[in-house]
């Protein structure tokens, strides 16, 4: 279960060649040869990392949301392991950033996540739906993109486990005194109120509890 997905893609950037119209000193001559500036780097050797600078700073705060780390499916009323359809969660988040100068923040992201079928499910997929958030430190999200996960149980299985990855997100910086420390990138499913509710309740039911097991775990 790797899939990619792209948050921000790069516009593509047009190559050139070009051909200088000065001649080659003679091999007969005395001038001593021409100096030859060292090529600047372009986007193209940011982004393929060839740049050796390092980081301006330090890379955005990942996190899961705890409220929005989990995710129980019930069929009815009742909030009991029979009516367990589906669960989820989210066990953790981590990425990788690159930046300099005045350059976007760069970032990818690896999403560890689990699931599991329970007694009550109708079927052997379901699609898990979660978003990526980037927000200011301790402020309103900025941009917050949704993400459609198919998962399928093979036959006899009530277990997946696996990880997700996002490929690219960029954060604008409005100059070179803004660092990733201004940012924060958060992580969690699209809950219905009443998921969100059961999960701040503090109840929960096991991803590892599925249709198979025979020692259920209750909701605390």
């Amino acid at each position: 279960m790797k899939l990619v997905h792209l948050l921000v893609i790069l516009a593509a950037i047009p190559l050139a060649a070009c051909a200088s119209n000065r001649a080659a000193p003679s091999p007969d001559s005395d001038a001593p040869p021409e100096a030859v500036a060292p090529r600047e780097r372009n986007a193209i050797d940011r982004l393929l990392g060839s740049n050796p600078e390092p980081n301006a700073g330090p890379c955005p705060l990942l996190g899961v949301l705890y409220d929005s780390s989990r995710l129980v499916e019930f069929t009815g009323t009742d909030e009991r392991f029979a009516n367990v359809a589906f669960t989820g969660e989210m066990r953790g988040v981590r990425g990788l950033c690159r930046y300099t100068g005045t350059d976007p923040i760069e970032m990818s992201l690896e999403i560890d996540m689990a699931f599991g079928k329970g007694p009550a499910a109708q079927k052997d997929s379901r699609i898990y739906r979660y978003w990526v958030a980037v927000t200011r430190a301790n402020l309103a999200p900025v941009e917050k993109q949704y993400f459609d996960l198919n998962v399928e149980f093979p036959r006899g299985e009530d277990r997946m486990a696996g990880s997700e990855i996002i490929q690219k997100i960029v954060i604008p910086r409005a100059n070179d005194t803004i660092s990733g420390a201004n940012f924060e990138i958060l992580v969690g499913f699209d809950l219905t109120p009443q998921q969100l509710a059961f999960n701040r309740s503090g109840k929960r039911f096991r991803v590892d509890v599925g249709a198979n097991s025979p020692n259920p775990t209750p909701p605390n």
